[in-house]
């Protein structure tokens, strides 16, 4: 018998069910010539389609294979997955008084269904939705009649999704899995930062750096499957006696997570000045770089970033340069003023709360159509109304060029700074409670404006970087 052969057509992404049996009913059969089908087979990958460039082999592993190991010939010699509660109605909340009140009551419901299954012998708990989420971790808590305390240490400030902060509780027990973050992000503290990427994923590669702990979705939503490089890692000290008075950021010892491998790579290649920070920032430069990017774009759907270290000094200081300002404007993305040009209406009345961001809608006279349904028709994004009373106008089209995973910054700004109520728990999550608590009634709207600078800023720094022959 022989080898069967496969065949293949790129058909287009993001096409619905019915236009897909339409092309097979229009051409009656896949054996139609016309469809011009093409003989496939896979590489020693296993890839079949969307086949791996064979140079991203020869370059450098970001990560290390065995973690913290110092003699490893990768860039960093350890990271991080982004934390997974698997109850992020009850461990996020942008209300630090909210979040303290949902993790009272989720504590006290576990511990009352623990004494509930030790003392009736009961084999189940009894689940109510309104009260906690039961998940692996909990199940195998209450199987060990674990006793969950609160822990005031573990309220935290967490990047929840690209330039969205909010509260968090960061307790192992209420978390399913923290991975590494512990070491990277010990207490308040103890800074850091981290490049964040995109792990093995069908959407487009992103990268975004952050300097909190960070949710297994950050990037990319609810697909999530963010990875954390960080500049540094903690490693907590024995206890000496007499440090009873220790303060919290003591306890650790501080150590580098950038290879004393690569360092000596570089230094070699680039001159002695070069330090671990030249290096993180120049990572950060070239995962931005367009031309990398779309050459290895199959690479990165199906595995961590592999890096060479180019062949130009010049280029290399380019790209360490251009990733110390995305890097600076990524990470005090609050700080930046309103863009030229942009025009804010409404705010004399002083109202700045929000329930959804939307975009405006082309109306007759501009050149719109009518919807259906009596609507306005297309949508402009060049304004953004903010709420009943203000309206954000002149947007440029360049800042819409700036996307994470798909989703340009502003959108993710305009999506999740949304009120919510989860179906499930009934959580009630308001983005104005964040404002209240923080004494800043504009918090929101200076946001919004700033993120619009910042992608201003990242499409000039993107395009600014230098063009590598990277075949």
């Amino acid at each position: 018998m022989s080898k069967a052969e496969i065949f293949y057509k790129d058909i287009g992404d993001y096409i619905s069910r019915e236009e897909k049996l339409k092309i097979i009913s229009e051409n009656q059969s896949m054996l139609n010539p016309v469809l011009k089908m093409v003989k496939v087979k896979p590489n020693k990958h296993g890839d079949w389609i969307n086949k791996r460039n064979s140079k991203f082999d020869e370059f450098i592993p970001m990560e290390s294979e065995i973690k913290y190991n110092t003699q490893a010939h990768s860039f960093f010699i350890c990271l991080s997955g982004s934390i997974v509660s698997n109850r992020d109605a009850w461990c996020y909340n942008f209300s630090k008084l909210e979040l303290q009140k949902n993790i009272k009551k989720t504590i006290q419901y576990y511990n009352e269904q623990r004494k509930l299954v030790v003392s009736e012998k009961e084999s189940e708990p009894l689940r109510d939705s309104t009260k906690g989420s039961w998940s692996r971790d909990w199940l195998n808590h209450l199987k060990n009649n674990t006793i969950i305390k609160e822990d005031e240490n573990e309220y935290r400030i967490s990047q929840y999704r690209p330039f969205v902060k909010c509260n968090t509780y960061f307790a192992d027990e209420l978390n399913q899995e923290r991975y590494q973050m512990p070491k990277l992000f010990p207490n308040e503290n103890n800074q850091n930062v981290v490049i964040c990427v995109t792990g093995k994923s069908l959407f487009s590669f992103s990268t975004l750096i952050s300097n909190h702990i960070t949710e297994f979705g950050f990037l990319n939503g609810r697909n999530g499957t963010t990875q954390c490089f960080p500049l540094y890692w903690y490693e907590k000290k024995e206890k000496v006696q007499g440090s009873l008075f220790e303060k919290a950021e003591d306890e650790y010892t501080h150590r580098d997570a950038i290879s004393d491998f690569i360092l000596d790579q570089a230094k070699t290649r680039y001159g002695p000045s070069v330090t671990r920070e030249d290096i993180f920032y120049y990572v950060y430069g070239i995962l931005h770089s367009p031309d990398y990017r779309k050459t290895f774009a199959n690479d990165l759907k199906k595995m961590l970033p592999r890096l060479p270290l180019v062949e130009k000094t010049a280029d290399f200081w380019a790209f360490s340069e251009a990733g110390r300002k995305l890097a600076d404007i990524h990470l005090n993305y609050e700080d930046q003023k309103k863009p030229d040009g942009v025009t804010v209406t409404g705010t004399e009345k002083g109202v700045f709360t929000v329930d959804k961001m939307r975009f405006g809608m082309k109306k007759w006279g501009d050149g719109g159509k009518w919807g259906d349904g009596g609507k306005w028709g297309e949508q402009k994004k060049n304004e953004i109304v903010y709420n009943g009373h203000i309206t954000i106008s002149n947007i440029p089209p360049k800042a819409y060029e700036y996307v994470v995973n798909g989703k340009s910054a502003i959108e993710w700004v305009m999506e999740r700074y949304a009120v919510t109520i989860h179906k499930e728990s009934g959580i009630k999550n308001d983005p104005n409670d964040w404002a209240r608590e923080h004494e800043n009634p504009r918090y929101i709207l200076d946001l919004l404006l700033s993120v619009i600078t910042v992608s201003i800023k990242t499409v000039d720094i993107v395009a600014g970087l230098p063009k590598v022959e990277w075949e």
